[in-house]
């Protein structure tokens, strides 16, 4: 009998592995937004978690604290080229993207160090900081949704609040 229990679980290891491969099974499934900007191209890379009922900014997204801008890997903003960043110069190459919320303003962080999440997020290995007013929606969003324009205005909206900068 005990064989049997452990040849089963045993049996069950590889499919519980499998399972975790498919990303997009996930409640807050990968997504990416990307555009060419005066021919450069901007993409982000993040997880997009859903609303599904709860208060997200000031509670699920705390106020004061660094968040890694989405769910399950830290988010990524990549830029194929130099540019500037509301007037700050950020250069080409694949970054770790936090914001730091508060009610009324937001600290987006372009960081060197890519990692899981913002647990191990270190301010010293901050590339660029920049400081954006948090705009209230015209409309609701249920997921969280990055959007590029082809004018270089980057926004991550969520439930009732939009964060936008430049990139030019």
């Amino acid at each position: 009998m005990k064989k049997n229990a452990l040849l089963f679980c045993i049996l069950l290891v590889p499919f519980a592995l499998l399972a975790q491969d498919d990303k997009a099974a996930r409640p807050s499934p990968p997504a990416q937004a990307s555009a060419t900007v005066n021919g450069k191209t901007i993409t982000i890379d993040y997880g997009q978690p859903s609303v599904k009922g709860r208060k997200i900014w000031g509670e699920l997204v705390p106020y004061g604290q660094v968040w890694r801008a989405g769910a399950n890997e830290t988010t990524a903003f990549t830029l194929s080229a130099d540019a500037t960043v509301e007037g700050k110069k950020l250069s080409a190459g694949k970054y770790a993207f936090f914001i730091i919320p508060t009610e009324n303003e937001a600290t987006v962080i372009f960081n060197k160090t890519i990692k899981w999440g913002a647990f191990s997020y270190k301010q010293d290995e901050d590339v660029l900081r920049i400081s954006v007013p948090v705009k209230k929606s015209k409309a609701f969003a249920e997921k969280l949704t990055y959007m590029v324009s082809p004018k270089g205005e980057v926004s991550l909206a969520w439930e009732n609040s939009v964060i936008a900068f430049a990139v030019k």
